[in-house]
């Protein structure tokens, strides 16, 4: 039987090596399609919508923005990926790193996407909102604005335009 240090250690070594293990993916991105959205190669295509975050349409003020700061941080980059979910256009939702910073969460600090808190699940939510607060408080990116228009409220405007 284990004693109870051996398992702690053990139990120690399994959370050192979980980032590892769950981000084992690897690939290159091919494409930036817009701030939440890539192509990762890897053997085979995959559309990954970025989890935890919704950055600004193409059309919306800081959308061109969102999509070149993104760009500039994974673009032809080798990319750790893990898959979350797939939404209902057939994309991976995927959280991506790379050299082991955490792209979704660099744009919300960075004031280039938001915390997409209708989507966000522990342990992640607290982290992605208060990154979100503060690139606000510091007035980053789309936070510049005095009340910039979220990606969902400006979707479904266009929609009723139609």
């Amino acid at each position: 039987m284990f004693s109870m240090s051996l398992k702690r250690l053990v139990l120690a070594l399994l959370l050192l090596l979980l980032p590892v293990l769950v981000f084992a993916t690897d690939g290159k991105v091919m494409k930036v399609k817009d701030g939440d959205t890539v192509v990762i190669e890897g053997g085979s295509s995959l559309t990954c919508r970025l989890y935890g975050i919704d950055a600004p349409e193409k059309k919306q003020p800081y959308g061109p923005e969102a999509k070149d700061h993104l760009k500039s941080l994974v673009y032809h980059q080798t990319v750790d990926y893990q898959i979350v979910d797939t939404d209902r256009y057939g994309r991976g939702i995927c959280r991506i790193r790379k050299d082991g910073q955490d792209i979704n969460l660099e744009m919300v600090m960075s004031g280039y996407a938001w915390a997409y808190v209708q989507y966000l699940k522990r342990p992640h939510a607290s982290e992605y909102i208060d990154a979100e607060r503060e690139a606000r408080n510091k007035r980053l990116g789309l936070w510049s604005d005095y009340n910039p228009t979220p990606p969902w409220e400006f979707r479904k405007l266009q929609r009723k335009r139609r």
